[in-house]
């Protein structure tokens, strides 16, 4: 008679993971450390991609964020140190119900999801990302924007002993700001982000919260947000402050208009830099374009 003796690594087929566990191995982990974002994994089927989604690595070694550093695969080493939790995110202004958020809160009562958008650098790269988050109009209805509200503005943290290229970037105007009208803000594509691919945000991507608003151009989507403010009057925003010939208010991903010093017609995708033809409204134009005239953008 043959008599098996098993080896230390061998275990029996009925302890074994099942396959759909296996596969769905990384949204379990997520949910083990952070249970509050189950629901992100249903995916909205609306947003489909024409292109690959860019691999993780790639989104996120791959930045923009001048608080940090201006060279980009810099960032995710220097923003080690930032610390996105406790975290705070004040709604105020012209609105009957201002509050101030924590976290958590925001990541337990807001309809947390996945989706797929493209993401277009204003020089002339661009991404395909999983985000994680929930439509921003969730957020700014609760604080019921009173009939003077016009303008949605945005502002990020500004933290210099965390944040080294606030320290060193000579006269920029601190802390990042940004704006969108009040019907771009409420637009169902104006998404603030909590994750990506499955997972909290992480430092270099904007933690802990984010704006993705992927008709425009990337700068319009400020990163570690601390205060939302509704106004009557188009406010300033950052880059149209510091360098106002070369960034409008709107910034709407136009491939016919050229930036100052290069053209906007064709866009590069990361990390191959494979060149493809730049689309109105970044493909986004069903959702959008019905809100501008010719001279909005």
């Amino acid at each position: 008679m043959l008599i098996r003796i098993p080896r230390p690594w061998q275990i029996p087929d009925r302890i074994a993971t099942p396959e759909s566990v296996y596969y769905k191995r990384r949204q379990i982990l997520a949910l083990a450390a952070f249970p509050s974002i189950l629901p992100a994994l249903t995916r909205n089927p609306e947003f489909m991609l024409d292109r690959p989604l860019t691999e993780e690595w790639a989104a996120t070694s791959y930045n923009n964020y001048y608080e940090f550093s201006t060279n980009k695969q810099q960032i995710k080493d220097l923003a080690k140190s930032f610390k996105p939790r406790p975290w705070t995110l004040e709604i105020t202004g012209l609105c009957a119900k201002p509050k101030i958020w924590s976290i958590e809160e925001i990541e337990k009562q807001m309809p947390i999801e996945e989706r797929l958008y493209r993401h277009r650098c204003v020089e002339a790269w661009a991404m395909a990302v999983p985000w994680l988050g929930f439509p921003l109009s969730e957020l700014l209805k609760r604080a019921e924007p009173n009939s003077k509200a016009k303008f949605v503005r945005f502002i990020s943290v500004n933290r210099p002993d965390e944040m080294p290229g606030i320290r060193y970037s000579g006269n920029y105007p601190w802390p990042y700001y940004e704006a969108l009208r009040l019907n771009e803000a409420m637009n169902p594509l104006a998404f603030l982000v909590t994750g990506i691919y499955g997972k909290p945000l992480p430092n270099q991507n904007g933690a802990p919260i984010r704006l993705a608003t992927p008709w425009k151009y990337g700068f319009k989507s400020t990163k570690a947000i601390v205060k939302i403010e509704f106004v009557e009057n188009q406010p300033n925003t950052f880059w149209n402050t510091a360098v106002p010939k070369e960034y409008g208010f709107y910034a709407n991903v136009n491939p016919k208009l050229p930036h100052a010093r290069w053209s906007q017609a064709v866009e590069q995708l990361i990390p191959n830099m494979e060149r493809v033809a730049t689309q109105p409204y970044n493909g986004y134009a069903k959702w959008v374009a019905h809100m501008y005239n010719g001279s909005e953008i």
